[in-house]
């Protein structure tokens, strides 16, 4: 079936923009009312390594240095660290290889994952995957950015702990959502420019941290054994909680032409991701030896220390930039999901529900706790989510070559070819369950310790474990009754 064909038939949705083509064209000057909509063949455009700057952008990121430094933290030395950071930034591939199933089918990630959950069975996994990991996202990187700006304003004599804070939330929170409003075609016209001009910022900031490195610094207490092995998993899932967590590569890519080359498309998105955050997550580690004794302050505070103070105020810009960065593009794909479950609201009043979430819980956490513990415990939290729901949507474009009909995803009546048993998918939905609950078995954090890991000296094995197990488990049930003729 052609993809012109398979937008015709697409029932319609209270989701979907206006009924002509042109009123829901993509443009970078205007709102973009499309949602989780087909998009025809007349109306893809781009090329894929465009994607690369989509993903560089945000990932120019202060997280990139917390992480970083909490490696020290757990006590590695540095060519240890260094290892872990390519290691964990390895796991980029993943998001590189589900994004080619965008421009496939035409719709959003969260549409397509009807064909490995069920039509029904696709909600709730996408109430997870698509609110859980946007919202802690966008929460993780407001924080940072509501820590930075307080500090910025502090220098002035706005030095109110609450008010403050607060009030830079609710600001960068707001422009954020006005990129999500705009969408697609601003993305991407736009994130080319602001990669280049973060990959400045930073560079320039990192020029100041190489000098008061302590190159010769080695842990008070070398590890050895276990404890070593301990903080090389729980270091490994810490980093790589951010690729596995990018379940909306699609999103990004579905514009792009059918014909794009899909090996295009995974290196220009897992490149654009796995380069920049890569390079200044070392330079965190870098920088947690410049600042160890100066940790209790907070790592915002400690890294601006280092600083000269004409510095400060345009790095402090370029984390709030980057913020908009990711969590625009967090708030627009979060905005299909809401979709996608069923929720009866146009994209754009989506985007504002989520950014309304995401902003309350910031504030929550803004008076609550600190940037390091914040971004620690609930990136490894994460995995239990994201580990097993990427690695069944990768196993999924790999078992089905890629092969996605738009149209046969939209079918949700009894009998569709995506309606399996009652709606969902038994192997998608046990292969997630399943690799779910293994993950947290594996999974090390101060708040919680699955009884595997504790049984194995505090080890992490979570990312592998509940990626490994719920692959090999969906691919599995694929073959048995269970499918429903769900098989690829």
């Amino acid at each position: 079936m052609s993809h012109e064909a398979q937008t015709t038939n697409a029932p319609s949705s209270s989701a979907e923009g206006p009924s002509s083509a042109e009123g829901r064209a993509d443009a970078a000057t205007r709102p973009e009312t499309r949602g989780i909509e087909l998009i025809g063949a007349a109306e893809r455009r781009g090329r894929a390594r465009d994607l690369f700057f989509v993903w560089a952008a945000p990932s120019v990121s202060i997280l990139n240095f917390t992480v970083g430094a909490t490696l020290v933290l757990l006590g590695l030395e540095l060519w240890q660290a260094v290892l872990v950071v390519i290691a964990g930034s390895a796991l980029w591939v993943f998001p590189g290889i589900i994004a080619i199933s965008g421009p496939a089918a035409g719709t959003s990630g969260s549409v397509i994952t009807r064909a490995v959950y069920g039509i029904i069975g696709n909600k709730p996994v996408v109430t997870f995957t698509g609110w859980l990991i946007g919202a802690v996202f966008l929460a993780l990187n407001w924080l940072a950015s509501s820590f930075l700006g307080a500090d910025l304003l502090a220098g002035i004599g706005l030095s109110d702990p609450v008010v403050v804070p607060i009030v830079v939330t609710l600001v960068i929170s707001a422009v954020t959502v006005l990129v999500a409003v705009y969408g697609h075609a601003l993305i991407v016209r736009v994130y080319s420019w602001l990669a280049i001009v973060l990959a400045v910022i930073f560079a320039t900031v990192t020029a100041f941290i190489l000098p008061q490195v302590d190159w010769s610094y080695r842990a008070a207490e070398p590890l050895s054994g276990v404890p070593l092995w301990s903080a090389v998993t729980i270091g490994f899932t810490l980093v790589a909680s951010a690729p596995i967590s990018y379940i909306n590569s699609p999103d990004i890519a579905r514009y792009l032409p059918r014909s794009t080359k899909p090996s295009h498309i995974i290196a220009a998105t897992a490149l654009g991701g796995a380069l920049p955050g890569m390079v200044f997550t070392v330079v965190g580690v870098l920088l947690g030896t410049a600042v160890m004794d100066r940790m209790d302050a907070g790592i915002e505070s400690a890294l601006l220390g280092l600083l000269p103070s004409w510095l400060v105020p345009v790095f402090v810009i370029g984390v709030i930039v980057n913020t908009v960065a990711l969590n625009g593009m967090t708030t627009y794909t979060s905005s299909m999901a809401l979709q996608a479950i069923g929720i009866p609201l146009r994209r754009i009043p989506a985007a504002i529900v989520v950014g309304l979430i995401g902003t309350a819980l910031t504030i929550y956490l803004v008076l609550s706790t600190s940037l390091l513990d914040a971004v620690n415990l609930m990136l490894q939290f994460l995995v239990i989510v994201s580990a097993p729901t990427m690695a069944v949507f990768v196993t999924d474009v790999v078992l089905r070559r890629n092969r996605y009909d738009g149209a046969d995803l939209f079918d949700a009546e009894r009998g569709g070819r995506f309606w399996y048993t009652g709606g969902w998918s038994i192997p998608g939905v046990a292969a997630v369950l399943t690799g779910g609950i293994a993950t947290a078995l594996c999974l090390s954090t101060t708040a919680w310790t699955g009884p595997i890991s504790q049984a194995l000296g505090f080890i992490d094995l979570s990312v592998p474990v509940g990626m490994l197990l719920a692959a090999g488990l969906y691919a599995l049930l694929l073959r048995t009754p269970l499918a429903k003729d769900g098989r690829p």
